[in-house]
């Protein structure tokens, strides 16, 4: 990728000069040595111009480019293709590759692009669509090398080297017998360094991590981040391999876990789209559902200072501390469940973990509890009594916010750490309950703490 944006503004001068000027060989040199990614990054700033810099790139790196561009402009490159140059861009592209492009376009592009692959890959287009979405089959790939266990070295060799080319990787090499069931794997170091004599059986690794087809395709990402592997094979409930998930599939998969996790923790319901790509009306639908839903919760809220309305009027100073004191817990809250939320997309937090983690924010919220209300004590008479002269903010005052403060850090803490633990073992996307949620739960457990203090202290 480009270090420096000034190193990519200026290569796009050169590219849209080259453009002007028809320097199209002078552009395909410039274009030749930067990686697929960074091509896909310039095209994307170069509009109507895309399909003649894409026509300049040889086959195979013109493939890797079209994979790399979003789903708008490869639409509009597919459109602007004759047959055969469709047909030469589809036979350079790895079956899951393409498999993504089917699912992204509208139906009469995905009927053109279905037309011009040849059976075999059209077959196995349609295998892998019947899979469920969010499921390790439908982000798998039938391009692998397969071996079996009787082959010697020099067999094994022969055989990747006549079919390793229209693989998507060949590092590691599969193992299956006449009924296709997996055996083993070996990898092509293990190969290269046996001799050519020894036999599959013999050198073959056995002890085997695979997932199956319908496994969650997040927990599979994850398996290949945590042994560290390049590819992972998929197998049917009869252990028949079926494909493999390449280490760049997973890649993929967990950012958009992450975008999705992020955009359920803000209140949003999950975009598959950029944030420039998508329409005003799909973010308002995103969008509104949940602001709807805090709204109306928040009028618990109302209520509950209406209950207490004579109460305020009576130490209408109290009124001021409402706001510091709500966010305070709100942000307490947060804190928490963002880390028991993240621990549990990482598989370091269980449901049978709930009352260590109980135990840890208790006493992180006594600590964080004391110290905020010290510090607010000092504020409290140093700054708004002293300095600003507030003669109404006296010692039972203080006591009363300071009291408050400790409570409801802790009962943010405790909501905040246990809801999420609570969702997951429900069934729901423990993202759910992040920040917007917690807060209007802890908004109105704060002030119900507060106007229970006031009454105490001060008698109200």
């Amino acid at each position: 990728m480009f270090e420096l944006e000034n190193e990519r503004t200026e290569l796009l001068k050169k590219i849209e000069d080259d453009l002007e000027r028809k320097q199209y060989a002078h552009l395909r040199d410039l274009l030749l040595p930067l990686e697929a990614a960074d091509i896909a990054a310039l095209c994307e700033e170069m509009d109507d111009k895309v399909p003649l810099m894409f026509r300049l790139l040889p086959k195979e790196l013109a493939a890797e480019v079209f994979v790399e561009l979003d789903s708008d402009e490869q639409e509009i490159l597919i459109r602007s293709f004759s047959n055969t140059e469709l047909k030469e861009v589809l036979d350079e592209l790895y079956l899951d590759d393409t498999v993504d492009i089917v699912e992204e376009m509208p139906a009469i592009v995905v009927k053109r692009i279905l037309q011009h692959s040849d059976p075999d890959t059209r077959k196995s287009i349609n295998e892998i669509l019947k899979y469920p979405d969010d499921s390790a089959g439908s982000i798998m790939t039938t391009e692998f090398v397969d071996l079996k266990e009787t082959m010697t070295v020099e067999d094994a060799l022969k055989r990747i080297r006549r079919t390793g080319p229209d693989k998507e990787t060949i590092n590691i090499c599969y193992v299956i017998d006449d009924g296709r069931h997996l055996l083993g794997l070996l990898s092509i170091r293990t190969l290269l360094l046996s001799e050519e004599d020894d036999v599959i059986h013999d050198i073959m690794q056995t002890n085997i991590i695979s997932v199956q087809t319908l496994d969650d395709q997040e927990a599979v990402a994850r398996s290949l981040s945590k042994y560290g592997f390049l590819a992972l094979p998929v197998v049917d409930q009869e252990n028949r391999l079926v494909g493999i998930i390449t280490v760049d599939d997973a890649m993929d998969v967990l950012q958009e876990e992450v975008t999705e996790d992020i955009e359920k923790m803000a209140a949003m319901l999950p975009s598959d789209k950029p944030y420039l790509k998508t329409g005003i009306f799909e973010t308002f639908k995103a969008r509104i559902p949940w602001l709807l839903l805090l709204m109306i919760s928040a009028t618990f809220t109302g209520q509950i200072i209406s209950t207490f309305e004579n109460a305020l009027a009576a130490a209408t100073i109290l009124t001021a501390y409402i706001p510091m004191l709500m966010d305070t817990g709100g942000n307490c809250g947060s804190q928490a469940s963002v880390s028991v939320i993240r621990g549990i997309s990482l598989n370091e937090i269980e449901f049978s973990d709930l009352l260590q983690v109980i135990w840890k924010e208790i006493r992180v919220a006594v600590i964080c509890g004391v110290a905020l209300s010290a510090a607010n004590f000092v504020k409290l008479m140093l700054v708004d009594r002293l300095l600003f002269h507030n003669q109404l903010v006296t010692i039972p005052v203080a006591a009363v916010i300071c009291s408050t403060m400790v409570c409801t850090v802790l009962c943010a803490k405790l909501v905040g750490c246990t809801l999420p633990l609570l969702a997951k073992k429900i069934g729901f996307d423990p993202a759910v309950m992040a920040s917007p949620f917690i807060t209007t739960i802890v908004d109105a457990i704060s002030l119900l703490i507060y106007f229970q203090f006031a009454s105490a202290i001060l008698g109200l």
